[in-house]
């Protein structure tokens, strides 16, 4: 089998199952929904204090769910991949199409670009509804801000959803690998970014963020944030490559 029936026949599997798509839908409402809280708990204390505050970044601000979106775009990668090592699924997919590579690449492919295409409508609707929430203050933010910061959302998912499947396909659990991305995202990298300085800023999460905010400190940039998220990525994805090759179905 061809790589495009391959993508075709992974992209039913996912439209198919309610989890999946339940999961990109928790990605849209999970980001907004904290964005606006966000958005209104920022308006609301520069009202109460008369000053803007000099820590006030107005674009991570209206886009602060997709710290809480990527929970979901990780749990929809991890289940996706993880459903395959249940019941022999693994060994179907692999009847249809041997190449153990091919098929791989059609999964991954079959999990980005919906990511993709839910992360650059939740960050248009986000900055959109944060913006309007957070009213005068958001006159800070420049078209050019704006798009940065849609644009950002939709990449940085797309590239956390690939690396939990690279991670999820090397421990051959869905469970195994929630158990240590959701705890890291949550809790870890915000304790290594108390104690150890500018280290954190190569963290995946740390660095990719960096392109929804207004301004920001330290070595990386917008791009050069997410260029680094991408290495992350592509190791965790040579890794799970690695390990589909060498390990029985």
């Amino acid at each position: 089998m061809g790589f495009t029936p391959a993508l075709h026949a992974e992209w039913i599997k996912i439209r198919t199952l309610r989890s999946l798509v339940g999961g990109l839908c928790a990605v849209l409402s999970a980001t907004v929904a904290f964005s606006a809280v966000s958005a209104l708990s920022a308006s609301s204390a520069d009202a109460a204090t008369g000053t803007d505050g000099e820590d006030f970044d107005p674009l991570y601000s209206v886009i602060f769910g997709v710290s809480f979106g990527q929970i979901a775009a990780i749990a929809f990668a991890t289940t996706a991949v993880a459903s395959e090592f249940q019941g022999g699924a693994l060994r179907l997919s692999l009847a249809a199409v041997p190449h153990r590579g091919r098929w791989f690449a059609a999964k991954l492919t079959a999990i980005a670009l919906p990511v993709l295409t839910v992360g650059l409508t939740t960050g248009l609707i986000t900055v959109a509804v944060g913006s309007a929430v957070l009213g005068e203050k958001a006159d800070e933010l420049s078209t050019a801000d704006c798009l940065r910061g849609a644009l950002g959302c939709a990449v940085y998912l797309t590239l956390m959803a690939l690396l939990a499947a690279g991670l999820t396909a090397v421990l051959r659990s869905g469970t195994a690998a929630l158990s240590i991305l959701v705890p890291f995202l949550l809790i870890v990298s915000f304790v290594v970014g108390d104690m150890s300085g500018n280290v954190a800023d190569l963290l995946p999460d740390r660095a990719g963020q960096v392109v929804l905010h207004s301004r920001w400190e330290g070595t990386l940039g917008p791009w050069t944030g997410l260029a680094v998220t991408a290495l992350w990525t592509a190791t965790a994805v040579a890794a799970g490559a690695w390990r589909v090759r060498r390990r029985d179905a």
